[in-house]
């Protein structure tokens, strides 16, 4: 309490006009001394140590928040390349499907064309054998109608000189004889 008085004391000199602020005062020095030593013995022992680990706390979570956020940062950067790969590798598969798609289409057209193509020979050919299958019925008809038109002419020439068989044998020899080549002739 000693102090208080001196407080009161250097209160009343102030009022009287002289400054004891700067005047110094052992009592209240020591004072001042003992009672600022007991406050940090007290705030060291039970403030400062539980404020230091609360400061050592937030520093380590801050520091694997940083940790996290650059880990975070990295593997985004990761997934974004992988993206981007697949999205590659996406664009690289939809050209090779569609490059097959084009070469799938493009035989498919020559098959096609093949097919046509061989049909169209195959037509040809089965209408060329239908024309020689007709053309050869027609000569034959026209050999048939020719002899019977040579076997009337020559039964009226002879007049009953040969016998019929006579006559058959004479007329196809010379039915033999009558070149129908001109007649068998494809026209070109």
């Amino acid at each position: 309490m000693p102090a208080a008085f001196q407080l009161l004391a250097v209160a009343a000199e102030e009022e009287n006009g002289g400054s004891s602020l700067i005047e110094p005062i052992p009592g209240l020095m020591v004072w001042t001394l003992i009672s600022f030593a007991i406050t940090f013995f007290v705030l060291k022992r039970y403030a400062f140590g539980p404020i230091q680990q609360v400061i050592d706390q937030r520093r380590e979570r801050i520091r694997q928040s940083l940790q996290e956020a650059d880990n975070a940062r990295d593997e985004a950067r990761r997934l974004l390349e992988e993206h981007r790969g697949l999205m590659s590798q996406a664009r690289g598969q939809a050209e090779e499907i569609l490059a097959e798609a084009r070469r799938v289409a493009e035989s498919q057209r020559e098959r096609v064309r093949q097919e046509t193509e061989a049909d169209r020979q195959r037509r040809l050919e089965e209408t060329k054998r239908q024309i020689d299958a007709e053309t050869q019925r027609a000569l034959g008809e026209i050999r048939r109608e020719v002899g019977s038109l040579a076997l009337a002419a020559a039964e009226k020439v002879t007049a009953g000189a040969l016998d019929a068989s006579a006559h058959r044998k004479l007329i196809d020899d010379a039915v033999r004889e009558l070149d129908f080549s001109k007649l068998e002739k494809e026209p070109a």
